[in-house]
């Protein structure tokens, strides 16, 4: 991107500088200096040396530190969630439930990370066999905007209280939010341990081809993770990534739908779409579509009309997105409701709710990012399982139903990494799963990622053995 973008978009990287506007109004929110090359490298190198005596500290004081550092986020939420607001447009109750949302995750970590243990193994009688785990070294953290914190703390606690040590890149479209929560973490811990650098694909670029970064863990988009993907090849380096998803919901013909309508706006339009579990595509069983797609517009307008909807991250998302509308009105669709950005300043763009689409169009087919619900009508239970399958992600899907042997079916033959059955979010604390496909790969949260940040050493320890001839 150059400087002759800057007004159509929140973010500007020029040679040296990212400047940033309120995707709300336009206003200028400041700009930050990108972290130079040198730097990158300087960081890195100060990280290992710290490596050196954090690895080596014991978990319970690790854990401690954790704690620390989440009552520091805590102390400077508010000074967080206003940041979070002006850069990425969050509204200001989501954006201080995500800064919250990471202190926790946090504190989960500083409890999670003592009690990681490895295993006695069965050997001879007369040995000891045991595995440990062990730090990997030092890991590149490289996080989105759309949930910045929470994911953030997330990946860096889960890195830190395993004794690794970590660089963290945020993303270039909030980096004065990433600025601000590097310099809060690092009051909590020895100097080096976690360090916060500036700047876009290039400067991730720097951190995942240097060969002293021993891990990768990347939430962002596919294309930015198979690129990581590809680089850690020659480095060697383990790579955990999520990437992006094409979430499916399937709507059985035995459910309210009013409430499978509830389930579904929220699904699609909560924090503007921009959730990478997001609802992608609706697959809706004929008997029920007509009420359902009623209830949907309905739960549309209320969001048009009560204003509840904040923007887009940028004009360049909200171009995209209308974009994917506009090819699939092309193509046949019907918008009825929203379709087309709104007038006046800001990234905005409605609650849309698309009927007659189908599977070949690209709103049904790629990752779309914003607040629009595509509906594809089914004859029957069977034909949306197999639509909802037929795709090259693997983040996540949705079934509405009250058939158990449907929600069984879906829970075995859906290729993703969680099911969610009569229910769009939520989950119980911990509950690992790995995306598959164009989705990623690797534990991203809960106990998995202790396991993903650590490698396994297997010890043999045998008796010395007695007697023997000392002349031989």
């Amino acid at each position: 991107m150059t400087t002759t973008d800057f007004a159509q978009s929140g973010w500007v990287q020029a040679s040296e500088r990212i400047v940033i506007t309120d995707p709300r109004d336009g206003s200028l929110v400041g700009g930050v200096r990108v972290t130079s090359a040198s730097e990158v490298s300087a960081l890195i190198g100060s990280g290992l040396r710290a490596f050196e005596r954090w690895s080596t500290t014991s978990p319970a004081q690790r854990g401690g530190a954790l704690r620390a550092a989440a009552a520091a986020v805590i102390e400077r939420e508010d000074e967080l969630a206003a940041l979070n607001a002006r850069e990425t447009g969050r509204p200001a109750g989501e954006a201080l439930a995500g800064i919250r949302a990471g202190a926790d995750a946090l504190l989960q970590y500083s409890e999670l990370g003592p009690l990681h243990f490895g295993t006695r193994l069965l050997g001879g009688a007369d040995a000891l066999d045991y595995s440990v785990p062990e730090p990997r070294g030092l890991v590149a953290v490289i996080t989105p905007w759309n949930d910045p914190v929470a994911v953030a703390l997330g990946l860096i606690g889960a890195a830190l209280v395993t004794g690794n040590v970590v660089v963290h890149k945020p993303s270039e479209r909030c980096p004065h939010l990433g600025i601000a929560l590097g310099a809060t973490l690092e009051e909590a811990f020895p100097a080096g341990v976690i360090s916060t650098v500036s700047g876009g694909a290039t400067v991730g670029e720097l951190l995942v081809r240097d060969e002293r970064v021993s891990a990768v863990a990347h939430v962002g988009s596919t294309r930015a993770g198979e690129a990581i993907s590809r680089a850690a090849t020659d480095t060697g380096a383990h790579v955990i990534r999520e990437n992006g998803g094409n979430d499916a919901l399937i709507v059985d013909e035995d459910v309210s739908p009013r409430w499978a309508a509830q389930q579904a706006a929220l699904g699609c339009f909560a924090n503007s779409g921009q959730i990478c579990t997001s609802v992608e595509r609706i697959f809706v069983h004929r008997r029920v579509a007509n009420a359902f797609i009623v209830h949907l517009v309905s739960e549309a307008r209320r969001l048009a009309a009560t204003g509840d909807l904040g923007p887009l991250v940028d004009d360049a998302l909200r171009d995209a997105v209308n974009a994917q509308v506009t090819a699939a009105i092309a193509s046949g669709a019907r918008a009825l409701v929203g379709g087309s950005p709104r007038d006046g300043a800001g990234s905005y763009y409605p609650a849309t709710v698309l009927v007659d689409c189908t599977p070949d169009m690209t709103i049904m087919s790629e990752e779309t990012f914003g607040p629009v619900a595509p509906i594809c009508i089914v004859e029957n239970f069977e034909e949306g399982l197999q639509l909802a399958a037929d795709d090259r992600y693997g983040l996540a899907a949705t079934v509405l139903t009250a058939s158990m042997s449907h929600a069984m079916e879906a829970a075995a033959r859906l290729p993703v990494g969680t099911v969610k059955i009569n229910a769009v979010f939520g989950g119980a604390p911990g509950g690992s799963a790995q995306p598959r496909g164009a989705s990623g790969s690797g534990f991203g949260y809960g106990p998995g990622l202790l396991d993903e940040l650590t490698t396994t050493k297997v010890v043999h320890i045998a008796l010395p053995g007695e007697g023997g001839d000392d002349n031989w």
